[in-house]
């Protein structure tokens, strides 16, 4: 789909832009420390690791010193409608595949084994009509609050929109940075409205932890799944999913083409 290609690209930039002012030294370092006084560069509210994580979310470049990855690897998981959907998780997490036929739906729900930790993506979520953005983020707060049964106050650290217009599409990416109870959770989502068809495309995540492992939970479970995404096998992309891979597909994002 274009709109998640589009915002891949974003994601390799920045990940171009962060490695390659890597040492070459072999000596391990530790990325929190320097990270600290990290100012996100679109919200004044966010700052250390948070604003990091902020500022990568919205496909920013952001001064990692080396590719996040998991230091504890536990299972791999493979989505079976969506073999691109793949990555090892750290153990003591375990992984729930999402597929839906009605409405069309792709995605993983990864938790902690006490549930106080949640990574979720969808990469694929197909809609009638042009929904409104700003209906899907609130879609995935509220299930969000529902899935920690929370019904309280809540804090929104940060918020960003922003749309594009490439032809006859509209992209559209907004995301939340909240703070509610003794959480803090990030949540993302791109749209993108299809007016020949009538449909909207969407992608959403969301990464919720306690206020107080928020960080650690970044640099050690959010970060090095989303940098395991960054990378797909051209031999078993298959962007619309119609079971024949984007190099040997006349139209790879349409699924009635092959």
């Amino acid at each position: 789909m274009r709109f998640q290609t589009l915002f891949s690209i974003a994601l390799v930039s920045a990940l171009l832009f962060v490695t390659s002012g890597c040492s070459n030294d072999d000596t391990p370092t530790t990325q929190q420390d320097p990270l600290a006084d990290f100012n996100s560069s679109i919200c004044s509210n966010a700052q250390g690791i948070t604003g990091l994580y902020w500022d990568y979310s919205n496909a920013l470049p952001v001064p990692l010193t080396q590719i996040p990855t998991i230091q504890n690897p536990g299972m791999q998981f493979i989505h079976s409608a969506y073999p691109q959907l793949g990555f090892q998780l750290p153990q003591g997490y375990t992984a729930v595949e999402v597929s839906v036929n009605n409405p069309p739906s792709v995605g993983v729900n990864v938790l902690r084994n006490d549930n106080n930790v949640v990574w979720r993506y969808v990469p694929l979520l197909s809609l009638q009509g042009q929904v409104p953005i700003n209906d899907v983020v609130a879609f995935e707060v509220n299930s969000m609050f529902n899935f920690f049964e929370f019904n309280g106050d809540f804090n929104v650290i940060c918020t960003e929109t922003k749309s594009t217009n490439t032809g006859t599409f509209q992209l559209t990416f907004s995301a939340r940075l909240i703070e509610f109870g003794t959480f803090t959770g990030l949540v993302w989502v791109n749209t993108l409205y299809e007016p020949t068809t009538n449909f909207t495309q969407v992608s959403a995540s969301v990464s919720v932890a306690p206020t107080t492992q928020f960080e650690a939970e970044v640099m050690n479970t959010f970060l090095p799944i989303s940098f395991q995404l960054l990378v797909i096998d051209d031999g078993v992309r298959d962007s619309d999913l119609d079971g024949v891979p984007d190099k040997d597909d006349r139209a790879p994002f349409n699924p009635d083409i092959q």
